[in-house]
């Protein structure tokens, strides 16, 4: 059990209000309006040309989706209970929005690319790419140090693979056929599609309750603000502009997000077996998904079905791992180890700067006092998952999400795009409740009694 105070309560309240204020579409408004500036900004300031290409489509798409918006309040206002200001139509507009903003300029991006244009991708996409032919032509995706060592020095950095052996799995249809629809940002939105498509009908598939409500009314009510946050969760991991500018521009997180997601909502459906497998894939993608796997392990275990969890989890990164390590394992370690944490023969150009990365540059010593700090924020995570394992879903996509964010902030090396993953993890917690009570009432000043909800 864990013991909640009158101040969590209150900014759970405050948080509720805002999401559900005008029926969700005041929040709509605002997603969708900051993200147009947010588009428009990159279109004329980003110095990555992939990036500005993506805002000129973007900020049109995030336009439309905001005008729609203000057309749903006219209408709520006049009529309180209009569909077209309902819940069914907030989820056409979030597909027409990701469609817009996402798809249409992914797809725009490798067309123009597959015609001859070379600014039309991020490096990722290449990356990836060319580790899909080095895995069908010598069976591991990576170079060894030697053969990076023996490009030419601005060509080093493209020769290596910084992912695990699975992400080469998208490169492999560019490596068969040269097309647009071979881009590996293609089959990193079709992958992305699909784990997102089986988490909503997982969640959807498991009936909302409503505690001690018997009512049919009441049941229909906990139904729909369960559906409003799943709602909230899909846009967090779709058109919230740092996935959406992912996806179109280099995209190989997305999928290894959308499997988390996958994960933890068949973890809030008592699947800890499909749980496993699917981070187990996110896992044999990249690094990234490993701390999530370590969760539900944990979480497993509270259910007995921790052996259950790990076969998927532990088993497909490992199995994945296993042919690379064994036709090359020192390539293996200079692309997946060596050169993430600094030691390759060049320097990793995700510098943005967080704490952790400032601390590396700026202090004597700088890199093992951030390595340090990442060190121990890990083992007080590992503490408290000893201490209070998660019991729910719920908890485990918490704890997953404020320990990715932690471990972001104090990486020596890190992007502000991977702020997607805790951005997505934390917004998609509230749609894994399985039982969800009524609103609460707004806490009086000065509330001392405390109340409980399981862990």
């Amino acid at each position: 059990m864990i013991v909640d105070d009158p101040t969590a309560r209150r900014r759970r309240w405050h948080w509720r209000t805002l999401d559900t204020a005008a029926g969700g579409l005041a929040l709509d408004l605002g997603l969708y309006g900051v993200s147009a500036i947010f588009a428009a900004i990159t279109t004329v300031t980003s110095t990555l040309l992939p990036h500005r290409a993506w805002g000129a489509v973007a900020a049109v798409g995030y336009l439309l989706a905001t005008l729609a918006v203000i057309v749903q309040l006219l209408l709520r206002r006049r009529s309180p209970t209009s569909r077209l200001s309902g819940l069914p139509a907030r989820w056409v507009i979030t597909g027409l929005t990701w469609a817009a903003t996402t798809l249409l300029p992914l797809l725009w991006q490798s067309i123009d690319r597959a015609g001859g244009r070379t600014d039309r991708a991020q490096e990722e996409v290449l990356v990836v790419e060319q580790a899909g032919s080095r895995l069908l032509e010598h069976g591991t995706p990576y170079l060894g140090p030697d053969a990076i060592a023996a490009l030419p020095p601005d060509e080093q950095l493209m020769g290596y693979t910084p992912y695990q052996p699975g992400m080469a799995m998208f490169g492999l249809p560019r490596a068969l056929v040269d097309s647009w629809w071979t881009d590996s940002r293609v089959w990193f939105a079709v992958g992305t599609t699909l784990a997102l498509a089986l988490a909503v009908a997982a969640l959807r598939r498991t009936p909302a309750t409503a505690g001690q409500a018997t009512a049919g009314q009441a049941t229909a009510a906990t139904t729909h603000r369960r559906d409003a946050a799943l709602l909230r969760g899909v846009q967090a991991a779709t058109v919230l502009p740092i996935c959406a500018l992912t996806l179109a521009t280099g995209g190989d997180d997305l999928p290894v997000l959308a499997l988390c997601l996958l994960a933890l909502a068949f973890a809030a459906t008592e699947r800890p077996g499909r749980a496993g497998l699917a981070v187990g894939l996110a896992g044999a993608l990249k690094l990234f998904a490993w701390p999530v796997a370590l969760v539900l392990i944990v979480w497993g275990l509270t259910r007995r079905a921790g052996a259950r969890v790990a076969a998927g989890a532990i088993g497909l990164p490992v199995a994945a791992l296993l042919p690379a390590l064994l036709v090359d394992h020192d390539a293996l370690a200079e692309n997946v180890l060596r050169f993430p944490l600094g030691h390759g023969l060049v320097t990793s150009p995700a510098q943005s700067p967080f704490p952790g990365y400032l601390i590396a540059s700026a202090l004597p010593a700088g890199r093992l006092i951030a390595a340090a700090l990442l060190v121990a924020a890990g083992a007080a995570i590992a503490v408290q998952l000893v201490r209070r394992p998660p019991r729910t879903a719920v908890t485990s996509a918490l704890i997953c999400g404020y320990g990715l964010l932690a471990a972001i902030a104090l990486m020596p090396t890190t992007r502000f795009g991977y702020l997607l993953y805790p951005l997505a993890l934390l917004t998609w917690a509230p749609a894994l409740h399985r039982t969800v009570d009524q609103p609460p009432t707004a806490p009086a000043p000065g509330e001392r009694s405390s109340w409980t909800t399981s862990a």
